[in-house]
């Protein structure tokens, strides 16, 4: 296939531009800098913890826990609408509801406060859900409007202008908080204006995207069951595919590690090195802007020594980071560390996306063979956050949670290791060339 025109490429990593504010402001440093004044020990109404459904639990513990709930749901979601989709040939109105129950639910946050903390909660899950329902949907187009060739450097694209226009929304919102300090009121101003960003700037997105011809969407009954036996499908074909399926192991057990670090890395910034929130915004614009640059070296690093040997030393990085993390005291190296994420951030997310997308068999299902990629990340975050939150709640030290990451991440690479042995086993047996 030919890659599509310019107009519908830069329309599809237009979404990113849009949906990207919610990853930063939301759920990286606005969000926790506001919940962490809300409700910590500081306060005298939680000092002794959040009491939520009979019991008593860590501010962030509890934050990690309802996340990790709001993903378990998109991860039953997912496989039901991708089928839906699939075989009603309106992949674009589901991506589109999703993306109006996330933009409403972060716009909802400005009624967040100390007395209503259930309200923020179940918004900042409803948030995630819209974010993550509406992405399994985009990426499902990377294969039909990128050829095999091409979707290493588009996918770092739509990376790149997310972490753009997320740097620009931060700015803007760290602009309000210059202007009214010690005031809460730029924050949940901010949580509006992420809402009316990510609706707004979408629409370039739903009005270039195309949608399937009637002659090529199909006609199967119980579409919503059938999400599942798609799944089945998938997985039966990805059974008979040793290449695939061990990447999409290494992928589930390193996403568990990167996921979770950088769905917490602010949370540890404000508990353990007690960061102001001007420091926290500082650091997330630097973790942003180096990201950029970690997408574009690693999509051309993999075009020079392929894809799996660029995750490799990847999920090194990483295993670096949660070490370093571990050990962290100062404001500064937290600086240091949160550039490292940044540079390994962008690069693992944007070329796990393109790696899968060339390990694929060629199909028409595609939102099915992606509802299963993203069905495999959004458990691994579950496991990831839950085992995060967890530790925190019975050692109410978050550098042990950091530490225990590091297991992930060392399983992921043993599989990973795995998969370069089955796909070089592959080139031999078949003369297959190797991923690129």
């Amino acid at each position: 296939m030919q890659t599509a025109s310019k107009k519908i490429i830069n329309g599809w990593a237009m979404y990113d531009w849009a949906n990207s504010v919610y990853n930063l402001v939301i759920t990286t440093t606005f969000f926790p800098a506001y919940y962490a004044a809300i409700t910590g020990t500081q306060n005298p109404e939680f000092k002794d913890g959040i009491k939520f459904l009979g019991r008593t639990f860590v501010n962030t513990e509890l934050k990690d826990y309802v996340l990790s709930f709001g993903f378990l749901v998109i991860a039953f979601l997912s496989p039901a609408l991708s089928s839906i989709a699939d075989y009603k040939g309106n992949k674009k109105n589901f991506m589109r509801f999703f993306c109006y129950l996330g933009a409403a639910s972060c716009s909802l946050l400005f009624f967040f406060d100390k007395s209503n903390v259930t309200l923020g909660l179940v918004c900042f899950m409803f948030a995630g859900i819209g974010f993550y329902g509406s992405q399994v949907f985009y990426n499902s187009y990377l294969p039909e409007i990128a050829a095999e060739k091409d979707m290493d450097r588009i996918s770092a694209r739509g990376y790149t202008m997310g972490y753009i226009g997320s740097v620009l929304m931060q700015m803007i919102g760290f602009g309000l908080v210059i202007a009214m300090p010690e005031n809460p009121l730029p924050l949940k101003i901010t949580f509006l204006l992420v809402g009316i960003w990510w609706v707004g700037f979408a629409q370039i997105t739903f009005s270039r995207l195309p949608i399937s011809p009637k002659s090529e969407r199909k006609t199967k009954k119980h579409a919503l069951a059938n999400g599942f036996h798609e799944l089945q499908l998938v997985w039966n074909q990805v059974k008979h595919m040793p290449t695939l399926k061990r990447y999409l192991g290494a992928f589930f057990f390193y996403s568990m590690g990167v996921q979770t670090v950088m769905l917490v890395a602010i949370d540890f910034g404000i508990k353990e090195l007690k960061l102001e929130n001007s420091k926290l915004i500082i650091t997330a614009v630097i973790i942003q802007m180096v990201a950029i640059g970690g997408a574009i070296l690693m999509s051309r690093l993999s075009a020079a020594f392929g894809n799996i040997k660029v995750l490799c030393f990847t999920v090194l990085l990483w295993i670096g980071v949660c070490i370093a993390g571990y050990f962290m005291q100062t404001e500064t190296h937290f600086y240091i560390i949160a550039s490292l994420v940044g540079l390994v951030m962008g690069g693992i997310q944007s070329l796990s996306r393109s790696t899968y997308s060339k390990m694929m068999p060629e199909t028409n299902d595609t939102a099915s063979f992606f509802s299963f990629y993203d069905v495999t990340e959004k458990l691994a975050i579950v496991i990831g956050l839950f085992s995060f939150g967890l530790i925190e709640g019975l050692t109410h030290n978050m550098r042990t949670s950091i530490l225990a990451l590091i297991i992930f991440f060392v399983v992921g690479l043993i599989l990973l290791l795995f998969t370069y042995r089955a796909q070089t086993n592959i080139k031999h047996l078949r003369d297959e060339p190797l991923l690129h």
